[in-house]
């Protein structure tokens, strides 16, 4: 009792001997020479969707989910910056913060400008969301990371230095060069390697290196890359949002608990184990997360805190920093860093758990992305030739839905059900705007002038054969006209099909020449399909009419449409060629054999599989086989709880699918193409198409509804098996640009333990993948994002569906089982999709991939008007492009964009499709005449811009760091080329191998497209 007296009086006298009064707490430091410089970094990571929609973020709706409102993070941190010049704080999704710009008064908005002018807020990554890097083709990469980077120009008139990656589930060589470098980025920071890799470069101090994407452009577009040494948030004991369980700094005497020293001790501890793993004495620490920062004075009121104790206790320095002071930092400390090549895919995070699944997850919704994709850069071009409307339909609903779905929880497949509909339905409303500009523009175009507009009509759902004018306007006894636009740089000569409902009709050409059709009798398995997925997404039950497809050919100029008319035989007396069509029941022995031109695919009547590929023209000929199985999802139940998910791949065990029973092929011939149907089971339907003037098969597969009734996930496989010895190597593309090195269980950056021999060997496939041997290659190409590998020598394998009852642990909290409903009944998803297989003697395959790769991404365009008379083609302008009718782009250069900007210049850009020895013929250097370009037109003014179009190419090649880099890693630079600077006087662009130029170009207009 004494001795608690004794305490009580000595804690008394203390109390009354101290005050507790107001502290200035000083944050104005910067980097200290000598010390251990640790740069807090506040930032929030907000998903532009994921467990919520982007809007539902963004105002804080649907918080039973998760209570997240980026509006409040925005509001509080400006608010906390205002309090204190020297807090920093760095933003990265504008499709969040242009909402938040929208809504701010002009007096908000000066005090936000000038946080932005004096570095208080920076603007890092710039895109309108931080997208995927493994799911996204590289245009759509581009054209979202250009609309962030113009809104941030024009409003702020600041340029991004720094990529801030810091979520996607594995990192591109893509992101690295194009993404990266060629945006004018210093540097490039994220937080998800392999957990192998990380640990590795941990040891070795290699997790910030010098990353050279691309071995076409070399060390011309090479990046600083930092990896962070654990996720994105910070060390752990100091996340400091409301609720977080991290300690406080209790810096008031008066009451208890009071902790400085054991928290200074705490933040010295984590950052010297942070340096030990780090070259140079400067860390960074990314004060934050998701979605945090909606109550900024937590985190602000910390940080000040731990600067200024931390720096009056002098061991390390502390102070509020961005990635863009860091990089400085870096980089005056003139060290030399390891060189990486290539990219940081596979991406696992622990032994089972390999975030390989999504590369397929969602394979309708990235199908459809990749076709508004496509849609897009047409849409665009087509405004330009007409002129851009400022008000009333436009580019841009699409433009910010398409940016929207290139986040790394939206192409990607790993969101929740609601999100993906959202997403979905917000690339509809686009279309629907951009569809109008389209119509508009081809009536324009083809409208002589003393004629009233067509009125054109298109079809969205033409994939289930429903294409309500092609069905009607035949119907009706009127001819069909159909016009066809081709937004590529060269001719195009190729069938397309339309649904008719008629049995007899006849194509003639803009000069009223009959040109070969073929009638192919519409399936009822895809009439069944049609009927469902059409209610489903219209609403309408469908009283189809439908027969057939008829195909046609049809020649198409660059950059222009050609006009077709269709009328029914009874106007004209002659008629397209019905398809003969035979079934072929199974036996021992017996093959069939479809193609009419040089290929020809065999299949054994008996298995119904492909047994055999002929070209005559270049003399290939292999056994092949092509075949469907699946993989059983694991449910996570053994002794690993790792489940396949949305994000996850781990099979458990493997399925073969055979035909069921004795079904027969049906076989279809006509004089353009040959096509094979097979029924596999009752829910997978594949039809091989090999059309008389190609050299390639085109399969199209239907899968679904995946059945789950045995209460096991699936994930839908299929093989293209050869003979070749491929000595387990295999080829795949960089977001449809590069083409990468792939060595089944092999990492050139580690020595692999191998866990997954099949999920640690996917890769992601966006343009195609290919084998070799020592005679020949085979190459399959796809027309949306899938995973895929070869996980066999002489095959090549691609996932092309999954349907999985359980969640895989990673945060979206829902099984990938996605459902249609129509009126009560819901039934699992039905994908339809396409892909492309060529075998060519080995060197000779790459034109066929970049060429046909173009063809896919950027298919032909189909409008559809009626015609009363036989007076269309007199009365229209029936053939048109856009450049020089003598002139086409070289076969390896395509117009990526092709833009009015709302100021009126024009954004063009131009990529070369070839890498640096990839083709004996095309691997070289391109020419683009731009005055051919622009016939009608006179060039005033071109200036070469950076990527994103928001600084002048030369001055962001002034300010380009040169980072050293560790060995002899410059020896291959006698390899790189670059086109020269464009002369203002003969306009024409140089394109090296995998070079992508950017241009402003300043038009006087001659004459408006054409009328005549």
């Amino acid at each position: 009792m004494a001795a608690l007296t004794i305490l009580t009086t000595v804690l008394l006298l203390v109390v009354l001997c101290v005050k507790s009064e107001y502290i200035a707490y000083n944050t104005s430091g910067g980097v200290v020479p000598g010390k251990i410089n640790v740069h807090l970094v506040p930032h929030s990571h907000d998903d532009v969707g994921w467990l919520k929609t982007v809007d539902q973020y963004y105002v804080g709706a649907n918080n039973s989910i998760r209570g997240a409102c980026v509006q409040n993070v925005l509001d509080s941190v400006i608010s906390a910056l205002l309090e204190d010049e020297n807090r920093k704080f760095i933003y990265v999704e504008m499709a969040f913060f242009q909402r938040w710009w929208r809504q701010q008064s002009p007096k908000v908005r000066a005090r936000v400008k000038e946080l932005v002018n004096t570095g208080q807020l920076e603007f890092i990554n710039g895109g309108m969301c931080m997208h995927d890097e493994a799911t996204p083709h590289y245009i759509d990469l581009i054209d979202q990371t250009t609309l962030g980077h113009q809104f941030i120009k024009n409003e702020f008139g600041q340029i991004p230095r720094v990529g801030w990656q810091i979520d996607p589930f594995g990192h591109s060589a893509v992101q690295a060069y194009l993404l990266g470098a060629e945006l004018g980025f210093d540097s490039l920071y994220f937080a998800r390697i392999d957990y192998q890799d990380r640990a590795k470069r941990k040891d070795q101090k290699t997790l910030e290196v010098v990353w050279r994407g691309s071995k076409s452009l070399g060390s011309t577009s090479q990046i600083f890359t930092g990896i962070f040494p654990r996720h994105y948030d910070p060390p752990d004991g100091f996340t400091f949002e409301i609720n977080d369980v991290s300690s406080p700094i209790q810096d008031d005497v008066l009451l208890f608990d009071y902790n400085v020293q054991e928290r200074v001790d705490d933040f010295v501890a984590a950052a010297i184990s942070q340096a030990n793993v780090t070259r140079t004495n400067h860390i960074m620490w990314t004060m934050g997360t998701d979605f945090r920062y909606q109550y900024a004075n937590s985190w602000f009121r910390q940080m000040d805190k731990l600067i200024h104790y931390v720096n009056l206790d002098g061991r390390v320095n502390a102070l509020y920093s961005t990635p863009s002071i860091y990089t400085v930092a870096k980089y005056a400390a003139s060290e030399s860093w390891p060189l990486k090549t290539e990219d940081f895919f596979p991406y696992a995070d622990h032994p089972n758990a390999y975030w390989t699944g999504y590369f397929t997850s969602r394979p309708a919704f990235k199908g459809y992305v990749r076709m508004m994709s496509g849609y897009y850069l047409a849409a665009r071009q087509l405004e330009f030739f007409k002129g851009r409307r400022h008000a009333g339909p436009n580019t841009d609903a699409l433009a910010d839905a398409l940016a929207i779905a290139q986040h790394h929880d939206a192409v990607s497949g790993t969101e929740r059900q609601h999100v993906a509909a959202d997403y979905a339905k917000r690339l509809y409303m686009g279309y629907v705007e951009a569809e109008k500009v389209i119509a508009s523009s081809l009536a324009f175009l083809s409208t002589k002038e003393w004629n009233p507009e067509t009125e054109f009509q298109q079809c969205p759902l033409l994939n289930l054969s429903y294409c309500p004018p092609s069905e009607t306007i035949l119907s009706d006894g009127k001819a069909l006209v159909v016009v066809v636009y081709n937004s590529l740089g060269w001719k195009r000569e190729e069938v397309i099909r339309i649904p008719v409902s008629v049995d007899k009709a006849t194509v003639k050409d803009f000069d009223g020449k009959e040109v070969d059709s073929q009638l192919l009798p519409v399936t009822d398995a895809l009439l069944s399909i049609q009927n469902d997925y059409v209610k489903a997404y219209l609403g309408e039950q469908l009283g189809s009419t439908i027969k057939y497809w008829l195909a046609f050919s049809v020649s198409v100029p660059p950059l222009g449409f050609s006009t077709y008319t269709v009328a029914g035989a009874a106007q004209t007396g002659s008629s397209s060629t019905i398809s003969s069509i035979f079934a072929v029941r199974g036996s021992t022995n017996e093959t069939v054999e479809i193609g009419q031109g040089s290929l020809k695919l065999s299949y054994s009547t008996s298995g119904g599989e492909l047994t055999y590929y002929n070209n005559s023209r270049n003399s290939v000929t292999a056994v092949a086989r092509q075949s469907y199985s699946y993989y059983y999802g694991n449910d996570g139940t053994d002794k690993d709880p790792q489940a396949s998910g949305a994000y996850v791949f781990r099979p458990n065990g493997t399925y073969s699918i055979k035909p069921e029973g004795q079904i027969p092929l049906t076989v279809m011939r006509g004089p353009l193409l040959d096509e094979l149907h097979q029924q596999l089971n009752s829910w997978i339907y594949q039809i091989t198409r090999v059309y008389k003037g190609k050299e390639h098969a085109e399969v199209e597969f239907t899968i679904g509804p995946i059945p789950v009734d045995d209460g096991v996930g699936k994930e839908v496989i299929t093989q293209i098996t050869t003979t070749m010895k491929t000595n387990k190597t295999f080829y795949t593309d960089s977001n449809g640009r590069d083409l990468i090195r792939r060595i089944r269980d092999y990492r050139a950056d580690w020595d692999l333990e191998v866990n997954q021999p099949v999920a640690g060997n996917y890769y992601p496939i966006n343009l195609g993948i290919y084998i070799a041997d020592d005679s020949m290659e085979l190459s399959v190409l796809v027309d949306r994002s899938v995973g895929g590998s070869s996980i066999a020598d002489g095959q090549i394998e691609l996932m092309l569906h999954r349907r999985l009852l359980h969640d895989d642990s990673r945060g979206v909290g829902e099984a990938l089982n996605e459902t249609v409903c129509v009126l009560d009944e819901c039934k699992g998803l039905v994908v339809r999709g396409k892909y492309y297989l060529r075998i060519d003697p080995l060197g000779e395959g790459a034109k066929w991939r970049r060429t046909v790769g173009q063809e896919i991404y950027s298919p032909l365009l189909l409008a559809f008007a009626g015609e009363d008379g036989n007076n269309w083609m007199n009365s229209h302008v029936p053939i048109f492009s856009a450049i020089d009718p003598s002139y086409s782009l070289p076969d390896n250069v395509a117009v990526i964009t092709l833009q009015e900007l709302d100021n009126g210049k024009v954004l063009l850009r131009l990529a070369h499709l070839y890498e640096i020895g990839e083709d004996k013929d095309l691997s070289a250097m391109a020419s683009v005449e731009l005055p051919r370009l622009f016939p009608k037109n006179k060039i005033s003014k071109v200036t070469e811009m950076s990527l994103s179009a928001n600084q002048e190419r030369r001055e962001m090649e002034n300010r380009r760091l040169a980072w050293k880099v560790e060995g002899p890693a410059e020896e291959e630079e006698n390899a790189v080329w670059r086109g020269r600077p464009v002369d203002p006087t003969k306009l024409v662009v140089e394109l090296a191998p995998m070079e992508i130029r950017t241009f402003l170009i300043d038009l006087k207009y001659i004459q408006m497209y054409p009328v005549s």
